[in-house]
């Protein structure tokens, strides 16, 4: 059985992701599994002509979105596992949309990156439920910001459903 470590405090992480700390309601490594059926299904409903669907200029389109959640979930989880090692190595920002640019995402089909997700978030489960109790304190810099490994994968779990709320309310909504 793992445990899922508890809601990190303000002096792990920078001020910018408390509002993803704070969308996470539950039990982190349960809400992390929730979260991907979640994905699943809001990714199964959107009909093939609206995968490219941006709700304004300049927006991300759905397909985007996805890789973007892909990409951000993929960097917090390095950070976190470098952490647990107790890499004392300073780890850069990433532009978001750069990458989203980069990431070819857009010309991709909708259910490769369904796939994709899944399978980073498998991934990602199976990182944090190795890490041991006292594993969740470890600390390590990014952005020019101390976080612990807890926060980042509390980070991880609101990232998410952040992203997943604005493809419901603003990209899929009727």
């Amino acid at each position: 059985m793992h445990v899922s470590p508890a809601r990190p405090q303000p002096d792990e992480y920078a001020d910018f992701y408390g509002t993803y700390i704070d969308a996470v309601g539950g039990p982190l490594l349960e809400t992390l599994e929730r979260d991907s059926g979640e994905w699943r299904t809001l990714l199964a409903s959107v009909p093939t002509g609206r995968e490219g669907h941006r709700y304004a200029p300049g927006k991300w389109s759905i397909r985007e979105v996805v890789g973007h959640v892909i990409d951000g979930e993929r960097m917090f989880s390095m950070r976190a596992m470098a952490f647990a090692r107790g890499d004392r190595s300073h780890f850069p920002s990433f532009d978001e949309n750069a990458y989203a640019a980069a990431s070819g995402a857009d010309r991709r089909a909708l259910a490769d990156l369904a796939e994709e997700l899944s399978a980073v978030r498998r991934s990602t489960l199976l990182l944090l439920k190795s890490f041991e109790e006292e594993t969740w304190d470890r600390r390590g810099t990014a952005s020019g910001y101390e976080f612990t490994v807890r926060s980042l994968a509390w980070i991880m779990a609101g990232h998410s459903r952040h992203h997943r709320g604005v493809l419901a309310e603003l990209y899929l909504a009727s």
